[in-house]
């Protein structure tokens, strides 16, 4: 999983526990999934900051969408109507609160102490 660089810091400083992502990515994202948590642009060079297994993978319409699954993915945003700005500005196209999305709640992996 990447992320744009409008999310580093968040990903850096563990404050962001949650991904939602535009589209029904179910196939791809599928509980019990050891993933890298990367940072950079696309096609370009990116930064692992952990690695983190997935733990739960909804799909629901934007609309469906919880206060505090929106606050796990961004700190910065409390409001569904902010939200649907925010993915506006990540996908670069419109978004609506029918749109459907998925949901993927991840957990860091962190290297056991001798």
């Amino acid at each position: 999983m990447f992320y744009s660089p409008l999310v580093a810091d968040q990903l850096r400083h563990r404050r962001k526990t949650v991904t939602i992502r535009l589209g029904d990515k179910s196939t791809k994202y599928r509980k019990g999934m050891i993933v890298p948590v990367l940072v950079g642009q696309r096609f370009g060079p990116r930064e692992r900051v952990f690695d983190a297994v997935i733990d739960k993978v909804e799909v629901k319409p934007l609309g469906d969408v919880s206060p505090r699954e929106i606050q796990h993915d961004n700190p910065e945003i409390r409001q569904l109507d902010e939200f649907v700005d925010f993915l506006r500005r990540i996908y670069n196209r419109d978004v609506s609160e029918d749109d459907d999305v998925t949901v993927i709640h991840f957990s860091e992996i962190r290297e056991a102490r001798a």
